[in-house]
This record gives structure tokens, sequence and C-alpha cells, in this order.
């Protein structure tokens, strides 16, 4: 090393070649600022990251069978043949009188681009049994588009429009909304199918002699299309055309049907026609408490959010202004404004992280090196965003976070390069020289704790779990940030160094010129130098920065430390046990609640219940929320679950028994408030159901926070050990809610015939059903041709006789003779119960027991609390029966285990880059030891501030553990330079913690003054509040426990000159 005039110039050097090359360096920040700004206007927006649902639903029908029919003849056979795909993780299904439900779950392992091969053998699989099924099955039908986000929700209403209106509008608005740019679907929802009924009562017709089959058959010959021929001429053909076509109400009134006495009736004569709409309804959805059909709006991939809800808007304005007086089209779910709201939050968090960053750089480093770290953040961004734009990886709530997070670290390499730089030209180095010795000393040392810090994010990059998945974009952006900062760290940080570094040497006016410098000058006066401070030198020809008064004392601290080695490492060791020991007492957490004003309300009713009634219980409710100033809107779902509006919605499949709401608020304090008001609304008023009030969720779909199944093969038996474990989980005051997912059984007529007498008269069991069936749900005997809609016709008995069960024996069944006679002389009538549903998880009858939290507990806690009672009911059940963990707690113990088996990839790789800059196995060990020190902080900050430890902030954990390993891969090899160079090891400790003390202490602060901004997220701040623990004591160990362990490692004496190497 030389001072100042002689050139101390290595063989190759990037800085060297950068400041040799200085147009070119130019070139390239203007030009990558460019390109960064271009992408990230081409950055596509969402809420959520992608995330693939590795879920296929089998859905098959068979009219008339009971549940367990269902479950033994179909769900069975369609789940024993899936058991045969490799990928199958668990199969779930429900078996329903006349429906069966399979879930087909792949493994949580399987890459995202092979899921669609999986769904592939699926169907291929059930295709190849399908006639092993009962003949007059519908089906199986294939459901796999669970991933579908319905961002933007439109309800059309208008009084004194009914469905068939409000439908034809609605395909108008659906045709209109297709061509907007990146739509990619539009469904509605709710919509009711137009039939056509004719009523008659039983008796008249059996009077008249009229029975079913004459009637079909009437309308089918007088309604079918068949060809009448053509004549060819020499030159044309011409084509024959019968009228006659049922084109009307009107014209099936009109239509004339033959008794079996030979009389012709004129149809509208013995019974009512009308139109009218499917009976029962079907799920329903209703705006405000008002009946609606709902347009949802899904974006294509990898389109902008904010652009379509403007687009959207512009086309919805428009479409308005054509609809006619009355008819309204209201916004239900509004997704770009949440994602604008959440982009702006992150924008503003991103904004002050760097206003921060700023602040330090510019107090520490001083004006000049402040300017050049504070144009060195937007040029590595830039770079960032145009790397992301070619990765294809948008913008989200991870990779907004992600970014606010990498912005602590990318900023290290620039504090350190230009540190270095300005302490070599205070020592008497030139620009050119400072900057080639910046490189060779640092460069290096710096890479290689670049490389351990992206190190730490990989097991978030192999985690082969949908957890992984979701948060994958956080390995992604950070090492993208980190790898670039020290590119422009070795490259643009020498160029602007030499540009704008001032010479120290140079003769200067003591006074500033200027109003703000002369306020910046006197601030810094106040500082201490370690911070900014401005030196005052008694001796103009001392160049040694650490002379100070603050240094002095810092070199006798380590001196200290170092002296009393044992002692540190001893205090330090039991501080760290006292940590694992805390740790116990941090709550545990999956991943936090959304903060979106949302409110999901489900309510359930017994199994069998009706929609209608489902519909009574959702305008009681209604009602109630109408009078409520926290809510902007509500929209019920009747019949089924609301369409997956948010990616991580818990979706619910259509059932008669159940309704969702969402309820939107005027903001979080307005949910907060109207969620309790309505827990305790449904203790009070709603008996009869079982209702949730949820708040959002973030991370993948859970649902019930806590869940134990019960699986064995007695049903009966699931049940009873189902209930005595409800009762477990219904003594911990914590819970709320607790429920069986299948308990109440539904009601039942049964008809027990007499098969000798119906024999005699020529009925069969299958006649007898489907005389009932066309008699009080209607069967289908012709359909109606309007337009491009094939509405079927439906001969049903009168109101009175599809009411009243009591008339049930007195109905006419047709005889073989062509005579009729009541059912009541051929059956009996016996009143039971049976199976409404029945549920099963991989092909065993399963019942699961599940509760809610009351208060701020975790589920973690809760099931921490349940675990010796649930061992002992485990243990208890009898041989052949389990008990299993769901909910939270199972996906997050999959979702650690995830990240848990990427760990040793984290260890070799870490362990590999440390070899390669240190060449030493005791030293790499040196290293090593440091990293999980920061737990001590990470417990302590957990436990001050009363943050639960979640996913998010275990992902944090992990990758602070590269952080801390950085710090102290540099200090090690500060030592290891010193020693080379001459230095006694005891000096070599001490003078490279002090050298290394202002750029450690100031990139720690940088990271951790970043992650203020961030703790406020609820998504992000456990794992901002964990790195700052765990960061603030890990660099307070490095400069203190390191040297210390590092004296004791190698043995280093004050009046011993050597070292053992």
């Amino acid at each position: 090393m030389t001072k100042s005039g002689k050139r101390w110039m290595p063989s190759f050097n990037l800085s060297s070649w950068a400041l040799r090359n200085q147009a070119l360096v130019l070139y390239s920040i203007i030009l990558l600022g460019l390109i960064g700004i271009w992408s990230f206007r081409g950055l596509g927006q969402a809420e959520d990251p992608p995330f693939t649902f590795k879920v296929m639903v089998v859905h098959t029908v068979w009219p008339g069978a009971t549940a367990a029919e269902v479950a033994e003849k179909i769900t069975e056979t369609i789940e024993k043949k899936l058991q045969e795909i490799p990928d199958l993780d668990f199969l779930r299904s429900y078996s329903r009188p006349g429906e069966s439900q399979v879930f087909f779950v792949v493994k949580d392992s399987i890459a995202p681009g092979r899921v669609p091969d999986v769904w592939y053998q699926v169907r291929k699989k059930v295709g190849d049994i399908r006639s092993r099924l009962p003949t007059d099955v519908r089906g199986p039908f294939f459901n796999d588009e669970f991933g579908d986000t319905f961002g933007n929700i439109y309800a059309l209403s208008g009084e004194g429009f009914n469905d068939d209106d409000l439908r034809e509008y609605a395909e108008r608005i659906k045709l209109e909304l297709l061509r907007v740019a990146n739509v990619a679907k539009v469904e509605l929802i709710g919509q009711q199918d137009p039939k056509i009924y004719v009523e008659a009562s039983n008796t008249k017709f059996a009077t008249l002699g009229v029975t079913f089959a004459e009637l079909k058959q009437t309308l089918a010959a007088q309604n079918a299309i068949a060809p009448g021929g053509s004549f060819e001429t020499a030159t044309d053909r011409i084509y024959l055309r019968t009228s006659g076509a049922l084109d009307s109400v009107e014209a099936i009134r009109n239509l004339s049907i033959r008794g079996n006495t030979g009389r012709l009736f004129r149809l509208g004569d013995i019974a009512e026609v009308r139109r009218g709409f499917v009976d029962p309804p079907q799920p329903r959805m209703r705006f405000n408490g008002v009946d609606s059909i709902g347009i949802a709006v899904s974006m294509r991939s990898g389109g902008d959010i904010i652009a379509l809800g403007r687009d959207l808007e512009a086309a919805t304005r428009r479409i308005a202004m054509t609809l006619p007086v009355g008819l309204d089209l209201h916004k239900v779910s509004d997704q770009p404004a949440a994602v604008a709201r959440s982009v702006n939050e992150f924008v503003r968090t991103l904004a002050e992280a760097v206003l921060i960053v700023l602040l330090v750089s510019f107090f520490s480093l001083g004006l000049r090196s402040g300017i050049i770290v504070s144009i060195t953040i937007p040029l590595v961004l830039a770079m960032t965003f145009a790397l992301m734009n070619h990765f294809d990886i948008g913008l989200h709530k991870i990779s907004l976070g992600a970014l606010v997070l990498g912005l602590g670290l990318l900023v290290d390499d620039a504090i350190i390069a230009v540190e270095m730089m300005a302490v070599k030209m205070e020592q008497g180095f030139d620009r050119v020289s400072a900057a080639a010795y910046a490189y060779t000393s640092t460069a290096f040392p710096m890479l290689t704790g670049t490389l351990v810090t992206a190190a730490g994010f990989l097991p978030i990059a192999t985690a082969r779990s949908g957890t992984g998945e979701y948060t994958r974009a956080i390995f992604e952006v950070v090492t993208i940030a980190l790898l670039l900062s020290w590119i422009a760290a070795v490259v643009f940080i020498p160029y602007l160094g030499y540009k704008l570094l001032p010479d120290p040497h140079a003769q200067q006016s003591d006074q500033p010129r200027g109003r703000i410098a002369s306020r910046i000058h006197a601030l810094r006066k106040r500082l201490p130098a370690w911070l900014g401070g401005i030196r005052e030198r008694t001796n103009p020809d001392a160049h040694d920065p650490y002379a100070t008064p603050f240094y002095r004392r810092f070199r006798a601290l380590v001196s200290a430390c170092v002296a009393h080695r044992y002692l540190v490492i001893v205090s330090t060791v039991v501080v760290f046990a006292l940590s694992i020991f805390g740790f116990g007492f941090v709550q545990q957490q999956f991943f936090p609640h959304s903060t979106r004003p949302e409110l999901l309300v489900d309510l359930k009713l017994s199994e069998g219940s009706s929609l209608n009634a489902t519909l009574d219980q959702v305008k009681k409710l209604e009602a109630w929320l109408a009078k409520r100033p926290e809510l902007e809107n509500h929209v019920s779902y009747v019949g089924s679950g609301s369409p997956r509006f948010y990616l991580p919605l818990d979706q619910q499949l259509p059932q008669a028994s159940f309704a969702e709401l969402v309820l939107l608020t005027t903001g979080i304090d307005a949910r907060e408030t109207l969620r309790h008001d309505l827990l305790d609304l449904f203790t009070r008023d709603f008996p009869e159901l079982r209702a949730r009030v949820i708040r959002l969720e973030n991370g993948p779909p859970v649902g019930y926070p806590l869940q134990y199944r019960v699986s064995g093969a007695d049903m009966a038996t699931v049940r009873s050990l189902a209930r005595q474990l409800a009762e477990v989980v219904r003594a911990n005051p914590a819970t709320r809610n607790v429920n069986l997912d299948w308990e109440e059984p539904s009601k039942v007529i049964r008809l027990v015939i007499d098969q000798d007498r119906a024999r005699v008269l020529g009925v069969s069991s299958q006649d007898v059903a489907t005389f009932l069936q066309s008699s009080l749900n209607g069967a289908p005997i012709a359909t109606y041709r309007e337009r491009d809609q094939m509405i079927e016709v439906l001969l049903r008995g009168v109101d009175e006789e599809r009411a009243r069960m009591s008339l049930l024996k007195s109905l006419s069944v047709p005889t073989a003779s062509g005579n009729s006679i009541p059912l009541g002389h051929i059956a009996s009538l016996e009143y039971g119960f049976e199976e409404g549903i029945i549920w099963r998880r991989d092909r065993l009858p399963t019942v699961t027991v599940r509760a809610d939290i009351d208060g701020d507990l975790q589920p973690a806690t809760v099931h921490g609390q349940l675990a010796s009672a649930i061992d002992s009911a485990r243990a208890a059940l009898p041989l052949g029966y389990r008990l299993d963990v769901g909910g939270s707690v199972e996906d997050s113990g999959k979702g650690q285990q995830s990240v848990n088996a990427g760990f040793p990839l984290f260890v070799v790789v870490v362990l590999s880059i440390l070899m390669l800059q240190l060449r030493s196995f005791q030293r790499v060990l040196l290293v090593a030891l440091t990293a999980p020190l920061g737990l001590i902080g990470v417990v302590l900050f957990l436990l001050v501030f009363q943050v639960p430890f979640g996913f998010v902030a275990m992902l944090g954990t992990i990758a602070m553990f590269g952080m801390i390993m950085r710090n102290s891969v540099i200090l090690v090899d500060q030592i290891e330079h010193d020693i080379e160079h001459g230095h006694s090891p005891w000096d070599a400790i001490v003078d490279a913690t002090v050298r290394r003390f202002r750029p450690i202490v100031l990139t720690a602060a940088a990271a951790i003054l970043a992650m203020v901004p961030l703790s406020r997220s609820a998504f992000f701040g456990p794992m901002a509040v964990a790195i700052m623990g765990g960061l603030t004591v890990a660099t307070a160990l490095t400069l203190l426990f390191l040297p210390a362990l590092y004296a004791a490692w190698f043995k280093v004496r004050p009046a011993n000159p050597g070292l053992a190497r």
C-alpha cells in the first residue's frame, strides 16, 4: 500500500476498469435506469401472487339414490380407482342423496407445471371405470378451475324486472365486458333457469283418463323437428317445412290431448300451463337485500389489475347509460381498488424505507457519500424491475414486501464500498487507487456476504408446497436485488465516488456555503464521528480516522472482551439458552388475517334444510344489516358460497342449507365493531343455525383454524368418538363454535310397496317413483325452444298436492290397464331418518371436529393447550381408528416441513461459499456459529412487542442467518488480511473489529431501520420485527462475541506474536 502519488493497482480490477471506461459506465447507468422505468410500467399488478390450487372435483349425479347407496356404488368405485395415481396426496369426498363429490388433492411437492398432467390422469382413470357405475348416473363431471379469481363482481337488479329480463340484460353486459382488454372470463351468478310448468290435479287426470305417457308422447310428436323432404329442380333445391312446433306458452295450452276414453281435451282446460323458473330454486344472489344476477369478471394471467379496473370502470359507465330506467348495475367487489390500496401502502412503505436509508447514509457517511448511495438505490431498483419483468414476476403483496425487505440489504454493499473508498482517500490514496483498493479488499468478501445473504432465502425457493409457492417471490426478488447491488457496488460506486467524493486534502473553507449546507454542517458537528460527525483535526498531517475518543473507547471494550473471552462466550451461551427457553412463550401462527375491510358470514342450517328455509334466515339477517352504519354494501349468496373474489378465499361448494354473505365495511375499525356485534347477534337471535363471522385470510385457504379428524370403518363409532372429542375441545375457554361437519340425519318418508299386489295391478317400483317425481317435483315431457335456450316443459301436481303430505296416500297411480288406484292401496308410509351426508377421507368415513378461536390466541397455542387431551383421546381409540390434526396447525406444519427440507441445501451452499472465501474449516465453523445467535434478538423482540411467530417470520429468521454471517465473513476476512500483512493476532483482532465497526453498524442500521415501515404491515410485520430484533443483537455480538470467540478458538495471547495456523 502506498500514500498519495503512488498508484496501487492489481492485475485486473472491475472498479479500475470502470474508471478507465467512464463514458461506458455513465451510458450504462442512464440506459439501465430507462429500462427499469419502462419495465416497471409493464409489470403486472395483482393482490396476491399466482397460486396453483391442486384440487380437482369429480361430481356425479344419481337421481333417487340415498347417500349410503351413492357412497357404496359411486364414491367408493371412483375413489378406489383414483388411489392408483401416484401423485395423490389424499382423497376427500361427500355423498348426498343423489350426488357424489370426490376431491382429488395432489401432493404439495408436485411442481405446478405438472398439475395439468395429473388432471389428465384423473379424467383417464375415471373414464376407465365409467362402465362400472350405475347406468342411469349423470357424469362424472370434472372441475379443476378453482384458481379463477373474479376480482370484479357486479350485481344487476331492478324493481319490476323478473329473472328473464335480468338474464337477458346480463347476457348483453357479459358480451360487452368480454371485449374489454385483459378480461379472461365472465360468468353469471344466481340466474334461475326458466321452465314451463303444466300443473294438473292428479285426480282430474285420473278421471279423464289422461296418462303421463300419452301426454309426453303427444307433446314430443307435436314439437319434433323432422325433415319434410325437398324438391330438386333444374336450378334449385327447395325444402319443405312443416308448422306446428311449440313456439309459445299459448301454443302449449291449445294442444289437444286424447284420453284413454277417446275424447279430446284442450290441455289448457284440464291443466294450468304457465311459465316460471326452476323449483326448488337454484343458488341465488342478493345485493343489499334485493334479488340480483351477479356478473363476475376474471383477469387473464399476467394482466394488470389496476389497468383492468380502469377499463372496466369506463365500460360499466357506458353500459349503465344504455340500461332502461329502474335497472341498475352495482359494483359488489372491486379488487383493483383493493390492489391499488395495497400497492399504494407498500409504495409508501418503500418510500419511507428509502428515506430512512438515505438519512442513515447522509448522516453517517456525509453529504456527498450519501448522495452516492441515494443514486445507487433507484438504480438498483430499476435493474431489479427489469429482471422482474424478464422473469415474469409481477407486483403483488409478496414481491412488494420483498422489495422493501431487499432495500435494507441492497445498500449494504454500496455503504461498504463508498465508506472504504472515502477512508482510503483520507489516508492519502488518490481516487483511482482508493477505488482499486476498495475492490481488492472488499469486493470478494462483499460477494461472499451477498451470496450468503441470498442463500438465507434459499429454503423459500426450494419449498415444495403451496405455502412455498405463495411466498417464493421473496427469494426471487431479494436475490435479484442483492446480486445487482454487488454489481453496482464494484462498477457504479467507483465511478460515482470518483465524480462526487471530495478530496480531503484539498484546501476548503471552514464555513460551508449556502443555508442548507450550513445547517447540515452544524448538525454533523454535534454527531459522533462514527455516525458521520465532522472530525476536528488538531494535526493536519494526521490521517487516522480511528483515533477519535469514541473509537478509543470502543477499542478498549473490544480488548476487554478478548481478554475476558471465556466470560463473554459463557454469558452469550447462557443468554442463547434462555432465548431458546423463551421461544416457548412466543405464540405460533400460520398466516395473519388480511387487512381488507370485508367480513364473511357463513350460515349453515341443519342438513336437509331447503333453500327457502335458508333464504328466510338470510332475509332476517339482511334486515338487521340494513340498519348498520358500518356497511358500504352487503351481498348474499344463498345456496352456495361466494365466487373467488380474493385468491386465498376458502370457497364453499353449492348446498341448499348453506349461505354466505360478504359484508363490505368502511374500514378496519368498523369491521371489528361489526364482527363483535354479529357474534353477539348469532348467539342471541339465531339459535336454529350455525354461523361464522370470518376475516379474510392471507396465504393458502385453511377454513376452520382448529380441526381434528376422526376416521374409521364404522360410521356410528366414528360419530360417537367425534362427539366425545368435541366435548374435549369445547371445554377449552378459547374455543368457540365447536361443531361436527357431519352430525344430524335428514328426514325421509319410505314407501313400503306391497310387491305382490303391485305386480297383480301391473305397477312396478319404478312406475311408482316416476309417478311421484312427476306429481311432486315435475317430470320433463317436452322441450320448448326459445332462441338459444332449450326450456324444459314439466308436468307436476297442483300446489296443494305438492305441499300436503297428508294427501300422499290418496294420489292416483296409473296401472297397466289404464285405470288408476290410490297409492295407499299398494304402499304404506314409514317416517324416519337417514344419513343426509357421508364424509370420507381416503375411503374411510371421517367426521371432523371444527372450532373457531375466541380472543387473541393463535391456533397453535390453543392446540398446544389441547395437546395432552388430544393425545389421550388418540390413545383410547379402538384398533383401526385414527385421530389426525387438521386446520392451520396441519397446513403450517406442511409448510414448515417443506422449508425445513431445503435447509440442508441452504447449509451446504452457505458452507461452500464460506469455504471458497475463507479456505479454512475452522474459520468457516467460526462464522457459522454466529448465525443462530440472532435468535436471542428474535425472541426478545417478539415477546416485547407481542408479535406471533408465523410462517413469514420463520422465513425471515432463516434469511436473517445469512445476513448475520455476511458481517461475520467481512470481519473474519479483515482479521485474516491484517495477520497476513504482519499484524500480531491480538492487534489484528482488535484493529479489524475497530475498522469494520463503522460499515457493520451502518449496514445493519440500514437493514434494521428499513424494516421499521414494514413492521406496520399485517403480512410482513412479524418478519420485520424478527429481523430487526435478530440483527440488532447479532450486530452487537458480531463486534463483541466474535472477536472473543476467535481469540479463544485460536488461543490468542497479547504477548504471543504468532498464531497457530
